[in-house]
């Protein structure tokens, strides 16, 4: 039988995996998500014998059950290749008491490229499973990462074009110089003068433009996302949860079956709401601890069980977090509602309207697998020289920012179960912020100085993907108002 998806605003809208990757986002505004969580059908111990690939196929064939195995075996050896600097693919890293999963030894250095190198291919596929004819048109907001994995993703992919939106103000040099570098006549970068917030609700109001999608029918085109809201993303990221805990089992660094707690540095909430479902799955995840920076909407929301996102909004050195609406946790919220599509509709209604929602005591219950906390802009630098002074590694902020919420559930639990902790993105996407951290002296160097003297004081060579950005021109330079984001969609496209 197909796993089929529903929309978390419609019990009655059920489609395949590859009609919602190539949607991307509901009709009516909602997210698919599968109508069960499928359990694995192999060991622990069959996974610890096998490569990336081949655990990511055993996942993902539970969720994309209408690709044929030579289909989707394809899209993961076209995505988990050479692009990637380490044969593991998702390195595991041992400092001090802690597990470091490092998930930026992709193509642009952020955990991004983990879905976003095989999104593309799932996307043509699906595209080709359902007879789709239409150029599809990319369209995605980013906090800094997004954006450049998605773009390398689709540069030159035949059948699309990519539009990025970011904020002009609110992503760390390397991340902007990545983006407005990107080569590829099909790719298309755009600065806000706004947060990021503001570019995400504005790509949602053009998904949602039925004008807009009338115009761009007739003119050959239809939109999908890459932004995490794509069930193409988010079920790529269960993948390494799957992967990290057979192979601390295969380095018996821990027992087969023995819980593990995993700490995610937290944004739109689709990193950690991959590790849930992998918990559903049959991984022995005991706790998700949630990390926030300063913009703590989420760790509010875990202690009060009330989302509001009615607050300033603050600029971080973890822009990728600086975010107060987690478009994911309305499939947690859908999910601990008993899959009530109404109910859930319900709360985002009240979002919309009033910036916040409440959800009920039941559902409050449902998520005591979950432990919220934050990390001010001195415990992430406090972090990273403690952990450099004692060890010699070094994390970037966001990582850090998990690292030292890890510390705040370690004092206030006295949980010693094994930890993971996801290191997101690679210290050289942030190095004045990390190279700050270590010893201010850094703070008068200009960019690539600092890369040059991150690589010296890591003993780790500097990564292609910053190398390729030292002298790349410039060929992205448009900003835009936010209400000028639709016109600008329909410049570039020409209709």
């Amino acid at each position: 039988m197909d796993l089929l998806y529903s929309s978390t605003r419609d019990a009655n809208e059920k489609v395949t995996a590859s009609w919602a990757i190539l949607k991307g986002l509901a009709n009516d505004g909602g997210l698919y998500v599968p109508t069960n969580i499928p359990a694995l059908d192999v060991t622990i111990e069959e996974l610890s014998k096998m490569t990336y690939q081949e655990v990511a196929y055993c996942v993902m064939k539970q969720f994309f059950t209408d690709f044929s195995e030579e289909e989707l075996k394809s899209c993961i050896q076209k995505a988990y290749d050479e692009k990637f600097d380490s044969k593991e693919i998702a390195p595991i890293v041992k400092a001090e008491d802690s597990y470091y999963l490092e998930l930026f030894h992709g193509s642009t250095i952020a955990f991004k490229d983990m879905a976003l190198s095989i999104l593309p291919h799932l996307l043509i596929t699906a595209a080709r499973k359902n007879n789709v004819k239409n150029d599809i048109v990319i369209l995605t907001a980013t906090s800094g990462d997004t954006g450049k994995a998605a773009l390398a993703g689709f540069a030159e992919v035949k059948g699309t074009k990519i539009i990025v939106f970011y904020p002009k103000n609110g992503v760390s040099p390397i991340q902007e110089k990545q983006m407005v570098t990107q080569k590829g006549d099909n790719t298309f970068v755009v600065g806000i003068h706004g947060n990021f917030d503001q570019a995400q609700t504005g790509v949602k109001n053009i998904f949602s433009n039925k004008e807009l999608s009338e115009l761009m029918e007739k003119s050959g085109f239809q939109f999908s996302s890459a932004n995490s809201i794509n069930i193409g993303r988010l079920v790529p990221q269960v993948v390494y949860y799957v992967y990290s805990y057979a192979k601390l089992v295969e380095r018996k660094e821990i027992k087969d079956n023995e819980p593990m707690n995993v700490v995610v540095p937290t944004g739109n909430f689709g990193n950690i709401l991959a590790a849930y479902y992998a918990k559903q799955m049959g991984v022995p995840i005991a706790k998700l601890i949630c990390a926030s920076n300063e913009n703590k909407v989420l760790f509010d929301f875990f202690e009060t069980g009330i989302y509001n996102k009615n607050r300033d909004f603050i600029l971080t050195s973890s822009p990728s977090m600086d975010i107060l609406i987690s478009s994911n946790l309305e499939r947690l919220i859908y999910q601990i509602a008993n899959q009530d599509a109404n109910q859930n509709k319900n709360f985002m209604a009240e979002l919309s309207k009033d910036g916040k929602y409440e959800i009920t005591k039941e559902m409050k219950d449902k998520l005591k697998d979950f432990y919220g906390n934050y990390a001010t802009e001195d415990e992430v630098s406090n972090v990273i020289k403690s952990l450099y002074d004692k060890t010699g590694y070094i994390i970037d902020t966001h990582t850090a920012v998990a690292a030292a919420v890890y510390e705040k559930y370690k004092e206030q639990t006295s949980d010693r179960t094994k930890t993971l902790i996801v290191s997101t993105a690679s210290p050289f996407k942030f190095t004045r912020s990390v190279m700050n951290a270590i010893d201010k002296k850094y703070d008068s160097m200009e960019e690539f100085e600092l890369v040059d003297a991150l690589s010296e004081v890591a003993h780790v060579a500097v990564p292609q993907a910053i190398e390729d950005i030292r002298s790349a021109e410039v060929l992205h330079d448009t900003v835009c108002e936010v209400d000028e984001m639709t016109h600008t969609v329909k410049k570039y496209l020409n209709i």
